[in-house]
């Protein structure tokens, strides 16, 4: 290298750091300025809700006593009660749980674990990536053409039966693509492993991975089935009932359900009806914490075994 080629790469070398020169000042300024920002947001998103809890509580805890939880709907306030919407919507969860669990995890196992990667797996992660969007009055009318009317003498038509499979439809998603984000988050070498020993597939899957998987996947069955819990859009489609005075005794049976009984009282004009209905709305909120408890309680446990 000679003299004026050494030249020149000192001169480069002094002028890097003015080219580059970091603007350490500004950048924490902006640093601050998105600090701000973001916990301005947050303490409004909290002050919303919390005015919202305490508004409900003052309405609705005057009229929450037994009677009201023990009560059929009537078309005065002082009489009206929510149990047969509280037992509707247990019966709802349940066959919602038995349906949406099995069938979202074992599709979401299937294409994860299992299936090839093709045109047709593709355009299936595509549908359900879309399903997972979609307004849920759409599964409502689904629900109303498939399970009320097509298949009418097996789930006898507008009955807990059509609603929880119409629910069931409206989360199988959500649970699909929360088992798929689970699975990747094992690692590969747990199957490796497997496989070294000899182990098929399917017992690697079973022993193995989806145990790993497990509190994953029941957090976004919690998430999933707290959305359900709140949907009336759809129920309201299949034809669920705004009065009723019996509680279901099979899954045949009509039904209401608590986002449907709320509706109502607070669509009447009476100021009585809205405080019972900020009643009903504790009632579904403490039903949600019961559920999501019992979840992150297995949720927990699988994750003391792990």
């Amino acid at each position: 290298m000679d003299v004026q080629d050494s030249r020149t790469v000192v001169n480069q070398s002094d002028a890097q750091p003015a080219r580059f020169k970091q603007n350490l000042s500004g950048r924490y300024n902006q640093d601050r300025v998105f600090q701000a920002a973001a916990w301005g947001a947050t303490a409004i998103a909290i002050i919303v809700l919390a005015w919202l809890l305490i508004t409900i509580l003052v309405d609705g805890l005057g009229t929450l006593d037994w009677q009201f939880i023990n009560e059929f709907p009537s078309r005065k306030p002082e009489q009206a009660g929510i149990k047969a919407a509280l037992a509707g919507t247990v019966w709802l969860m349940f066959v919602v749980a038995a349906v949406s669990f099995p069938v979202g995890v074992g599709a979401g196992i299937y294409l994860e674990e299992f299936a090839t990667d093709s045109w047709f797996t593709r355009l299936i992660d595509i549908n359900i990536s879309n399903l997972a969007g979609v307004p849920s009055i759409i599964y409502g009318l689904l629900g109303l053409a498939a399970f009320v009317r097509l298949i009418e003498p097996i789930t006898g038509g507008r009955s807990v039966l059509s609603g929880g499979l119409t629910l069931a439809l409206l989360i199988l998603p959500v649970i699909i693509v929360a088992t798929r984000e689970a699975l990747r988050s094992v690692p590969d070498s747990m199957r490796l492993a497997g496989f070294a020993l000899g182990a098929t597939r399917w017992q690697v899957v079973w022993h193995h991975v989806l145990p790993m998987a497990l509190p994953g996947i029941l957090t976004g069955t919690i998430l999933a089935l707290s959305r359900a819990i709140g949907e009336t859009a759809p129920l309201i489609a299949i034809g669920a009932v705004t009065f009723i005075q019996s509680t279901p005794d099979s899954l045949h049976s009509p039904f209401t359900a608590l986002p449907i009984q709320i509706y109502n009282w607070v669509g009447r004009p009476q100021e009585e009806f809205h405080h019972i209905a900020a009643s009903g709305i504790i009632v579904l909120m403490i039903v949600l914490l019961i559920m999501n408890a019992a979840a992150v309680i297995l949720r927990n446990r699988f994750q003391k075994v792990r």
